[in-house]
């Protein structure tokens, strides 16, 4: 098992998961994080960390295709260990259906 970060980050970015990870396998992209599933220990510690509800394990059902961006993008975006300040709109997308259609963008965050 593994915890993943699904489209409910997209334009939220709080980042409050990052600070409490104790492998520092949190992945920043332009506006979303993901998680890389092979650094993963499955601790659970980021699950209730996050305001948007973003991440979730990999053991629910209809997870796979984020999964696979977790891993995918974590390869190619830079690590992100300590947090920042979340967008100055992230409230206002908390909740919103649609983000990875929407607003997805595979460019990389800043990192550490």
């Amino acid at each position: 098992m593994t915890y993943v970060v699904t489209d409910a980050c997209i334009r939220c970015k709080y980042m409050d998961c990052v600070e409490v990870c104790p492998v520092d396998c949190f992945y920043e992209g332009d506006n979303m994080l993901v998680i890389n599933p092979n650094e993963c220990i499955d601790c659970g510690v980021c699950e209730p960390e996050c305001p948007a509800e973003a991440i979730l394990p990999d053991t629910e059902s209809g997870l796979e295709q984020w999964l696979e961006l977790n891993a995918t993008y974590s390869a190619e975006w830079p690590n992100i260990t300590s947090s920042r300040e979340p967008p100055a709109d992230a409230d206002e997308h908390k909740g919103e259906e649609g983000k990875f259609d929407k607003y997805f963008s595979a460019e990389p965050g800043e990192g550490d």
